[in-house]
């Protein structure tokens, strides 16, 4: 769906269409991103990629560093991104994403791999 959205915006308009962004988090879900992202900086919210066990005994996956080429984010944070839910080591990576701005605290839940980005918590 994400690609198809894009490649409409991009043959309509001839640039690729922008991630809508809330300053509050209100849809399904946002529960699970607030819960993963406590876990997240009880880990210290690690900078690196990477993946780490998680308390059900499974593991989640450190992204790294979230570069916001597409500047969904306010410029100038130091941004890294982060898996919601937990999964068996190794196992493909799903849709779900927090980004959290290691300067400021902000944190910030997309639903849809970054179509899609909505506040979750401001420090």
């Amino acid at each position: 769906m994400r690609i198809a959205r894009c490649l409409l915006a991009v043959v309509l308009t001839g640039t690729p269409a922008a991630a809508d962004v809330y300053g509050t988090c209100a849809i399904p879900r946002c529960a699970d991103a607030r819960e993963a992202a406590d876990i997240w900086r009880s880990k210290g919210s690690p900078a690196g990629r990477g993946w780490y066990r998680w308390p059900d005994g499974r593991y989640n996956f450190s992204g790294g560093r979230f570069g916001n080429r597409e500047g969904q984010l306010p410029p100038g944070g130091r941004y890294s991104e982060y898996d919601v839910y937990s999964r068996r080591w190794g196992a493909a990576r799903d849709e779900y994403r927090l980004v959290i701005d290691r300067g400021s605290g902000r944190v910030w839940f997309s639903p849809d791999h970054y179509d899609d980005v909505h506040l979750l918590a401001t420090p």
